[in-house]
């Protein structure tokens, strides 16, 4: 039976719902595990990935469906809330059915965005681990990431103040020579901390450190998290950690982790991260959490490793992609399928009539301030103008092989006559399309989009990926801008260029993924453009190199790696009850 979701808070509806949570022990029942498969953290657990791995290894994969969604509006569109609510569907169909969900940044969790656990009924529980730390995969990544800043730092000290012959007698350390105008990395931290951004260290005499700039980012944003996703196993991870590039020596030569003798130390703290945790809907549907990187930078969305298990352990596997279609699907279909062989039978692009109402020219929806009237109550013309951004990345998806499933994740604002276009528009695209009603009901409320999704699985695709990694970094940039974005064309700054043919130029460099970097809230770099621009084109200002997890990121506007907490943060709304430990506030 579904919780009162209108009535109920989030947090509320988990908390009902964690009474009768299966316990690590009910897992290993219900979904045939080992003994030893089950790593116990309190009342959750994690999973050894290796041992589940090698002893399903002649399984057959189940069906891989991945979910994404229209450019969103700042709030977000119900991507998560929209996978838990297919898992509940599915469920509700009899199927074994489980998923793989990202685990969320405190940054967003104490600022305007939220846990991003789902909604209503849809909702992973419990919230409040999985808001608040979870069980330490994030600490042991700002561990990891910054032992190898004070790796960096500590060298650049020491070998200032020691001639060659010292550093030899005493450390049995090579001068690295690193330039300081030229350090890659910074600090990490998992708020939105924008003082941060920008900072002096080592300010003190020659005992306090090297003096020069520095910064922070976001947790999420490190390339230690952009590995934990991509990676197969803990070998690979342990590979990885050892070939972050973190500065450059004065004569234009990479400084990397292994350079600094610190990626097998980070590999300690990431030990433990490398296994999901398991968690699940308000409904009890199993799901894994694991990973969250910043979906600019790197995928953004769960592991490599999770979906390798979730498609051994479930017959049906959800699995999200951050962002919209463009950013999020294009990294799971051109980076994430090719790095894990793993071919997807279908996606569902997550709709909402907000959202389409704002593509058609409806006012600007800001987080934390109350949505006008155009959004609330029916306007037939805003949406069918917008439904332009829903009908080109239907078009995005089908470049993949894939005929997308539309689902139409219901608001109880939206009206029949509305829902009626969206479903007009999204069929004669060739899409199928589905109205759901999960935030409010549950399962039951997305049994038509459970079907339309197992009927999807039924059909075979053509999956290929949009480009060969023969093909030359500006080249690649190109075709994503003009297939996926619907750009022009691409225009680069003589930096940027000339740093790109660099790369171009070096066999190392040849097989790295193409990590596009660009504003989620529209097709285009500029974020005020919606619908679907036409007539622009791409800039790309700079290409960041991520030497462990073998990215190339052209960065395509300005992009920060450390947001900013706004003016009106849910830290402010977040207590507890000191008697009995319990979190109220979380959304």
């Amino acid at each position: 039976m579904a919780y009162n979701a209108v009535e109920m808070k989030d947090w509320q509806i988990s908390e009902a719902a964690e009474k009768n949570m299966p316990t690590p022990w009910d897992w290993q029942e219900k979904l045939g595990l080992q003994k030893d498969e089950i790593l116990p953290m309190g009342r959750l657990c994690k999973l050894d990935f290796m041992k589940i791995i090698d002893r399903l290894q002649n399984r057959p994969d189940g069906k891989y469906i991945e979910v994404t969604a229209i450019t969103p509006t700042p709030l977000g569109e119900g991507k998560s809330t929209t996978s838990c609510g297919l898992m509940e569907g599915l469920g509700k169909r009899g199927v074994n059915v489980g998923g793989a969900l990202r685990q969320p940044s405190g940054g967003p969790t104490m600022n305007v965005k939220g846990t991003a656990a789902g909604g209503g009924n849809a909702l992973l529980i419990p919230m409040t681990e999985f808001s608040l730390g979870l069980t330490g995969d994030i600490n042991d990544i700002m561990n990891a990431h910054n032992l190898a800043m004070v790796a960096l730092t500590a060298r650049m000290q020491h070998e200032r103040n020691y001639n060659d012959e010292q550093l030899a007698r005493l450390t049995k350390m090579r001068r690295l020579d690193v330039d300081p105008t030229r350090v890659e990395m910074g600090w990490i931290m998992d708020f939105c901390a924008q003082s941060l951004r920008n900072i002096i260290i080592g300010i003190g005499g020659r005992q306090d450190g090297f003096m020069m700039q520095s910064k922070f980012g976001i947790a999420v944003s490190s390339e230690v998290m952009a590995i934990l996703s991509i990676v197969n196993d803990l070998a690979d991870m342990k590979k990885r950690l050892n070939e972050i590039t973190v500065a450059f020596d004065k004569s234009g030569k990479p400084v990397t982790t292994g350079d600094l003798e610190v990626g097998n130390a980070m590999t300690a703290f990431m030990r433990n991260a490398v296994n999901p945790t398991l968690m699940c809907t308000a409904e009890y549907n199993p799901c894994l959490v694991h990973a969250g990187p910043f979906a600019n930078i790197a995928v953004g969305q769960s592991s490599i490793i999770a979906d390798r298990i979730g498609l051994k352990m479930f017959d049906y596997h959800v699995t999200e992609s951050g962002f919209a279609a463009d950013i999020g699907f294009e990294k799971f279909w051109n980076v994430k399928c090719r790095y894990s062989g793993l071919k997807p039978h279908v996606s569902v692009l997550t709709t909402t009539i907000r959202a389409l109402k704002m593509h058609g020219g409806g006012p600007k929806v800001v987080a934390g301030i109350a949505l006008p009237d155009e959004y609330t109550r029916e306007n037939l013309e805003l949406v069918e103008k917008g439904c332009a951004n829903m009908i080109h990345l239907i078009g995005v998806i089908r470049k993949a092989g894939i005929n997308p499933v539309v689902c139409i994740n219901a608001f109880h604002t939206d009206t029949k006559d509305e829902i009626a276009i969206v479903r007009k528009a999204a069929e004669a695209a060739g899409a199928r399309c589905a109205l759901s009603e999960h935030w409010a009901k549950g399962g039951d409320g997305a049994l038509e989009f459970a079907d339309a999704v197992m009927d999807a699985c039924k059909e075979e695709n053509d999956f290929k990926f949009l480009y060969p990694l023969e093909m030359k970094l500006r080249d690649r940039v190109a075709m994503v801008a003009k297939e996926v974005y619907g750009a022009d064309g691409v225009s680069w700054t003589p930096e940027a260029e000339a740093k790109a043919k660099m790369l171009e130029a070096d066999p190392k460099y040849a097989d790295y993924a193409t990590m596009m970097v660009k504003t989620h809230l529209s097709l285009s770099h500029d974020p005020t453009l919606k619908g679907v621009p036409k007539g622009w084109i791409l800039p790309i200002r700079d290409v960041l190199i991520y030497s462990g997890a073998k990215f190339l990121c052209p960065c395509a506007g300005t992009i920060s790696l450390m947001p900013g907490t706004s003016s009106n943060p849910a830290f402010r709304r977040i207590d507890v009850d000191t008697k009995t430990g319990a979190v109220s506030g979380l959304f």
